[in-house]
């Protein structure tokens, strides 16, 4: 969620030398879908008495001008409401693959991410909830309402964030654990009061690894917000009968910076995530599990950072931070904060590839010492003379004579020293894990953009599910996009998200069916369990 600096321009503007901290702006954006309660105009009024139904045109403008008026009228002509908005907002499911008789070595799940909206946050910015009517604000309406949403669509994998550390302790992991769901948590740091959970059913998986990542380290400025993931390898629980030894399953669940203007910070705290993703998932073989990424990273579609995850390389040169997640549209100031190479110091251990200094991606770039570039002196090409070079008055012709100099010529390495990497000189960011998104973006027959979360009547994408997959081409026409067919992961289907248009009506979110202000993500995979 945002805050209400958020709302007019985001909180202060950012100095080149010290790029201020976000506030008020922490993160939280979009929330689940719900069906949401009809906009209340002067026609759906219903009078309650004849003599109120009859001809005080006077008495009837002040009574709708009158707030109190308003919302006991909320209250009580729901009918014709309830009815318009569950056809509206209704949320249709896409089958995308059907499984037949010959897929039986597959195993079939359902996860879904959801940005439930902290009760805290709700309270520090009323401003952003104006439209909602306070009964639906409360938190004990909404979590009964998210409950039974949760428990309506019974995914095998939640990825909540914004999920209060209090609320977690006495109501969300009691009332998950009841449902079967093993549950872990990590809280933001600092003072922040929520945070995200992970949560998978006993019946369906086991816990192999748990990895809490903090994205605040001390002395590092791209990376001083209280940002957290969470990534777990869970291991899925065959048929009986089934003697296989399936691919492990990594689930990161994260929510990322919402600062629109500090891409910076939220390409680092991206990088620092995809990091330990690749190490906790990779093989022994050096290969990888299937991933799923969920969560909510304040980017939006087609963005730089979205086209990084989904592409696996990003080039940021010339790149001002307040473009990096497309959250907005013109530029906030004049004097924009430009990404420069590295983005973060070699301290942090990992490299410009998204991976750990002790696991660094191979490459062909060999670096030479100056010892080994002296040492080329004595190399075979500079010990002979090009016959079509002429002799310069004042300038020696005596060749190097190695039988009676001493060479000691070591093989060039791949770096010159361990600590710093010459390719992070370079203004571009890697990684190899090979991820697409479940959603399209785009909602065909209607012809209008998804969207995620609507804040101030705005609506955009923010929250995604993105998975493990095969590249199927690179069209470099394209500026380098992939497309990506299925593989060890199959995506079976989507619960589908709605329009801008479709939220107007109900004034947005959160509202009285859907009670957070984002909506909830849900797909289905298959994960191939033929091959160990």
């Amino acid at each position: 969620m945002m805050s209400d600096q958020e709302a007019t321009t985001c909180l202060a503007l950012h100095s080149e030398e010290e790029p201020p901290a976000d506030i008020g702006m922490e993160q939280g954006d979009a929330k689940p879908e719900v069906e949401g309660a009809k906009s209340l105009t002067a026609s759906t009024l219903v009078p309650v008495t004849e003599l109120d139904a009859t001809p005080n045109t006077e008495k009837q403008e002040i009574e709708l001008n009158d707030p109190a008026v308003l919302e006991w009228m909320v209250q009580t002509d729901k009918t014709s409401e309830n009815e318009n908005h569950n056809d509206l907002l209704w949320r249709d499911w896409e089958d995308l693959y059907e499984l037949d008789s010959t897929s039986k070595e597959l195993f079939d799940f359902t996860i879904l991410s959801y940005n439930i909206l902290s009760q805290d946050l709700v309270e520090q910015n009323p401003t952003l909830y104006t439209h909602c009517s306070p009964i639906i604000l409360g938190w004990d309406y909404r979590w009964q309402s998210i409950l039974q949403e949760l428990q309506h669509w019974d995914a095998d994998v939640l990825c909540l964030q914004e999920v209060q550390e209090d609320h977690y302790r006495e109501q969300v992991q009691p009332s998950l654990s009841a449902l079967g769901y093993s549950c872990h948590y990590k809280r933001r740091t600092g003072r922040k009061t929520d945070g995200c959970c992970t949560c998978f059913k006993l019946s369906r998986f086991t816990l192999l690894h748990e990895r809490h990542v903090e994205y605040f380290r001390p002395g590092i400025q791209v990376l001083n917000r209280d940002n957290i993931g969470l990534v777990l390898l869970l291991s899925p629980i065959l048929k009986e009968g089934l003697e296989k030894s399936p691919h492990a399953l990594c689930v990161a669940n994260t929510h990322l910076l919402f600062n629109p203007r500090r891409g910076d910070i939220k390409l680092a705290q991206l990088a620092l995530l995809l990091a330990e993703v690749d190490k906790i998932s990779q093989t022994s073989d050096g290969a990888h599990h299937p991933i799923l990424l969920c969560g909510d990273l304040n980017a939006t579609p087609g963005s730089p950072l979205y086209r990084f995850i989904r592409n696996g390389i990003l080039n940021y040169k010339n790149l001002p931070a307040w473009k990096v997640s497309g959250q907005e549209k013109f530029c906030p100031t004049l004097h924009p904060w430009i990404l420069s190479a590295p983005l973060w110091p070699d301290a942090l251990g990992i490299s410009d590839h998204c991976q750990f200094a002790v696991n660094l991606r191979k490459t062909d770039r060999l670096v030479y010492t100056r010892e080994q570039i002296l040492h080329l002196r004595f190399c075979e090409c500079a010990l002979q003379r090009p016959p079509e070079l002429c002799l310069i008055v004042g300038v020696t012709d005596r060749q190097p004579d190695p039988d009676t100099e001493t060479v000691h010529i070591a093989p060039p390495m791949i770096f010159a020293n361990s600590q710093t990497p010459v390719f992070r000189s370079l203004p571009i960011l890697q990684h190899n894990l090979l991820l697409t998104s479940v959603y399209s973006h785009f909602l065909v027959a209607k012809g209008r953009p998804e969207v995620t979360t609507i804040p101030l009547g705005i609506g955009s994408t923010v929250d995604y599910i993105f998975y493990s997959a095969e590249p199927l081409v690179e069209d470099n026409t394209s500026h380098g996009v992939r497309f990506y067919q299925d593989s060890k992961l199959k995506l079976l289907g989507r619960l589908c998200l709605l329009s801008e248009n479709d939220l107007w009506p109900a004034h947005g979110l959160p509202n009285q069916f859907y009670c957070s202000d984002h909506l909830c993500l849900l797909a289905r995979f298959a994960l191939d369990i033929s091959v160990p």
